[in-house]
């Protein structure tokens, strides 16, 4: 059943950890079944109970799943793997559209910003003991999520967008809960899902965001929180409309018990205003990320929240990293509050990118998806033939499989490195890759 591969351990810890390490090295591969608890508690001289004390917790973290009975079986993608794996390696000379990272030149330069926070710093060095979060960039997060709609109440910092997911899902379920997520979405939300011990459940999107009838399905099916992005969704580009998101109030009302999380990581690089769902249940959180806008070794984002759901955070905070450094925080007031980047023309930089590239996709019969942020969706009829093909011609893209759950086939491509003259060469690659194999006649 298992190969060459023995699982070892005597008790429940051990034995979990010895089949997570394997399925880490690749020595037990996505998809492998795992022997009966019954005959593995014989193999190794332990009580069954022991075993199925081990498959639990490796349920609960993602790295098996069972089904019956047809038994435990690891993961087709394990969070002890990631999707993050799911990627093409750059060849030299390659031009490389995988990434998701923004255009460094649309960054906006950090030494200024730090030098003023660290003269502060050395006016007043920050203590144990001394308010968390930085006055300043709360009264310029405060005035700006006021003005884009999102309901009063506390805020607290931390280490980007994923940190926050991850602690507010972890300050209101268990192991076993269910999450609605958009499908295709973040990977790094999806991986993130299954290594916290909770079941992911798709909900499709389309340029105007979550649709509104898979999300009453995904809650009437019992998922107990759900994750939305407001505006440049990674990877479709979709942005949450003033309609959608009325609609999407309607569903979640009739769920007032229901964990909702925003994601606005898009603000500073959309020229669209969020339309916030926040206040529509009785525990929220909107997180805002300045990685794309202020460059992705700022990990800072502020979140919103009900005064539990911000509570729980900050308390969990005390207890680990104890606050994110007052340093990066100054830095990004300063940035914010001092207009170090024309959103405006980021956002028009990005677009202009992207729609000279959905139009020549588009002339050759080609859907593209991005509506907004720095991302391109293409359908493809095989995600591996696209890929393969599109690395030949020298351009390499994110297959889709690591944002997608149930979804279709796609690929993809992060405008932010392109230039005008890259456009129709990439879109005469695109064509190539995703035309299907001329048929052969054998004799």
């Amino acid at each position: 059943m298992l190969g060459e591969y023995r699982i070892e351990g005597r008790g429940a810890a051990e034995i979990a950890a010895d089949v997570e390490r394997a399925v880490g090295t690749g020595e037990l591969r996505p998809g492998q079944a795992l022997p009966p608890m019954r005959e593995l508690a014989a193999r190794l001289g332990v009580n069954p109970n022991t075993v199925a004390a081990a498959y639990r917790t490796l349920r609960e973290r993602g790295v098996i799943e069972t089904a019956g009975r047809r038994g435990s079986r690891v993961r087709p993608k394990p969070v002890t793997t990631g999707r993050a794996q799911l990627r093409v390696e750059v060849p030299p000379g390659a031009r490389d559209l995988s990434t998701g990272n923004p255009d460094p030149e649309l960054l906006p330069r950090l030494a200024p910003a730090l030098a003023v926070a660290a003269e502060a710093g050395d006016r007043r060095a920050v203590l144990y003991g001394d308010d968390p979060v930085d006055p300043g960039l709360l009264r310029v997060a405060r005035a700006e999520l006021a003005a884009d709609g999102v309901p009063a109440g506390p805020l607290t910092v931390t280490s980007g967008s994923l940190d926050a997911i991850e602690r507010v899902l972890a300050a209101h379920l268990r192991p076993g809960d269910a999450v609605a997520v958009e499908d295709p979405g973040w990977g790094s939300a999806l991986d993130l899902m299954p290594a916290l011990g909770l079941r992911t459940v798709p909900v499709g999107v389309d340029d105007d965001g979550p649709l509104p009838e898979e999300l009453a399905r995904a809650l009437a099916d019992g998922a107990r929180a759900v994750l939305v992005t407001a505006r440049a969704q990674n990877p479709t580009g979709a942005a949450v409309t003033a309609a959608r998101a009325r609609a999407l109030r309607a569903v979640l009302s009739a769920h007032p018990n229901t964990l909702l999380i925003e994601d606005d990581h898009g603000h500073g690089i959309v020229d669209l205003p969020p339309h916030p769902l926040a206040g529509a249940t009785r525990h929220w959180a909107f997180a805002r990320s300045a990685a794309k806008t202020y460059g992705p070794d700022l990990r800072l984002a502020v979140l919103a929240g009900d005064p539990v759901t911000v509570d729980r955070v900050r308390g969990r905070l005390r207890l680990g990293p104890g606050w994110v450094s007052l340093l990066l925080q100054r830095a990004l007031a300063h940035l914010w509050s001092g207009g170090a980047v024309d959103r405006t023309a980021v956002a028009e930089s990005y677009r202009a990118r992207r729609q000279p590239l959905i139009d020549a996709l588009a002339a050759r019969g080609i859907e593209a998806r991005g509506r907004t942020g720095m991302n391109l969706w293409i359908p493809v009829p095989d995600e591996t033939t696209a890929v393969a093909r599109l690395l030949q011609s020298g351009w390499v893209v994110a297959p889709g499989a690591r944002f997608r759950l149930t979804s279709p086939p796609a690929v993809r491509v992060t405008v932010s490195s392109l230039t005008p003259a890259d456009i129709e060469p990439l879109a005469e690659a695109i064509e190539a890759a995703v035309r299907p194999s001329p048929s052969r006649v054998y004799g």
